[in-house]
């Protein structure tokens, strides 16, 4: 088995691609060792220290390191528990029922509108940035501002203002009218 691995915006996350597929649908991210209890390839990576997130994606599991520590000491052991992971057959997630698309519910009078606004980030925001090793998931829409919940690469990320304020802010107003602001949130 051969593991890509790729840098991300995020120079505290990296990008590994096993060439398989990670998550049928949907995404999962840990900020946690307590987190990854539920997942064996989470709580692998948890397990090798300097770890401060695992996220799961689609075809990919990005990683995110503390500042103190460096991706020469332990690439090496990410690497070999992605291996060992994806060899062993194990579950990915132990126990879990069916994944969500991420987006937190709305029960509301704007339902058509934050109906556009998950269109938007699932059609438009979501590929891209899944590229990055990551995922912007809707997490609430109030008074024209729009909430929105960053993770893996994304979060952390330098460069996530500039992608919020300048990239989806923009693209939200511009195909709703009703959108005046874009938030992130830490859930």
């Amino acid at each position: 088995m051969f593991i890509q691995t790729e840098s991300t915006p995020n120079p505290a996350t990296l990008k590994f691609l096993p060439g398989q597929s990670v998550m049928d649908s949907g995404t999962a991210d840990f900020a946690s060792a307590e987190a990854a209890e539920v997942s064996p390839l989470a709580r692998a990576i948890f397990g090798i220290g300097g770890v401060t997130g695992v996220f799961f994606g689609n075809d990919f599991v990005t990683v995110t390191k503390s500042e103190a520590t460096e991706w020469d000491h332990i690439k090496p052991g990410i690497l070999g528990a992605v291996m060992d992971h994806f060899q062993s057959g194990a579950p990915l997630i132990e126990g879990a029922g069916a994944p969500s698309d991420g987006h937190a519910a709305h029960d509301g009078e704007d339902g058509e509108i934050v109906g556009q606004i998950k269109e938007l980030l699932d059609t438009r925001v979501r590929p891209a940035v899944a590229q990055d090793g990551g995922d912007i998931t809707f997490h609430g829409f109030e008074r024209g501002v729009v909430y929105l919940h960053m993770q893996g690469a994304c979060a952390g990320c330098p460069s996530s203002t500039l992608t919020l304020k300048m990239g989806i802010e923009n693209l939200l107003r511009h195909y709703i009218p009703e959108v005046t602001e874009v938030r992130p949130v830490a859930v």
